[in-house]
């Protein structure tokens, strides 16, 4: 039997939103497993390289391609350079995202519609191309959410519908696309320390110390941790998992 570590071997897998933080830690992590990994990007052209250069310095193949997820002609665009790329496709990791906390005075349709594009249309056109480049032997998505989508936080009134309306997008597509072997699970992360969370401004203040103090495992997550996740629902390891939600947050979800 293989090892767990090279169980993508001549598989495909598309990352989106992987020039940093989960993205790229699960980028990264798919790639060492044997995969050949897109790499996609927004805007971090340079942070996307990076991530490529990695995969391939660790062994494996990868390539880096622009696409807006919020845009559905750049997704339809993406999918066709990766299928130009690599010849075949047989996971998608829909973790492209954007978030903004703010309360329910301030918040507004211009908000709710850039975070709705990207984070539940995006991953539903995403998942329809995935689906048409799979093979007969079928495939793995992953979409990946938060534990905002069950949890209530104050002020994150649009975020957590984005990310339930994700969770309903996972069930549904698990029972569509089950009779094609494709399979479709939510990884539910927690508080991870990333460049997203540093930048907004979470790292360090009395919000991080609120949250680990009710987490049990008292502290937040890192990329990795949710990267070695991502890797177990993409890979056969987790053949007879689908619909599922696996949430990754020391216990924070409790």
């Amino acid at each position: 039997m293989e090892g767990f570590m090279s169980n993508l071997k001549g598989k495909v897998a598309l990352v989106t939103g992987a020039s940093k933080g989960i993205g790229a830690a699960i980028a990264k992590s798919l790639g060492a497993a044997g995969a050949s990994v897109v790499v996609n990007y927004a805007s971090d052209k340079a942070g996307a390289q990076k991530v490529v250069a990695e995969i391939v310095k660790a062994g494996s193949k990868a390539v880096s391609v622009q696409a807006d997820l919020s845009k559905p002609e750049e997704i339809s665009r993406l999918f066709a350079e990766a299928k130009t790329k690599f010849g075949r496709l047989d996971v998608l990791i829909n973790n492209a995202g954007v978030f903004k906390f703010s309360p329910l005075a301030e918040s507004d349709p211009a908000e709710f519609h850039r975070q709705f594009n990207t984070n539940v249309l995006g991953p539903i056109l995403a998942a329809r191309e995935a689906a048409a480049h799979f093979g007969e032997e079928g495939g793995s998505i992953v979409n990946v959410s938060s534990i905002v989508s069950l949890k209530a936080f104050p002020g994150s009134v649009i975020y957590a519908a984005a990310k339930g309306a994700l969770d309903a997008v996972t069930r549904v597509l698990a029972a569509e696309l089950a009779p094609r072997k494709i399979r479709v699970n939510t990884l539910a992360p927690g508080m991870i320390e990333t460049e997203g969370t540093h930048t907004a401004g979470f790292i360090g203040t009395d919000f991080q110390k609120n949250v680990e103090e009710r987490t049990p495992l008292g502290r937040i997550g890192q990329p990795d941790e949710v990267a070695r996740v991502a890797l177990f629902l993409a890979s056969d390891e987790s053949g007879w998992v689908t619909g599922g939600r696996i949430t990754v947050a020391g216990g924070g979800q409790l």
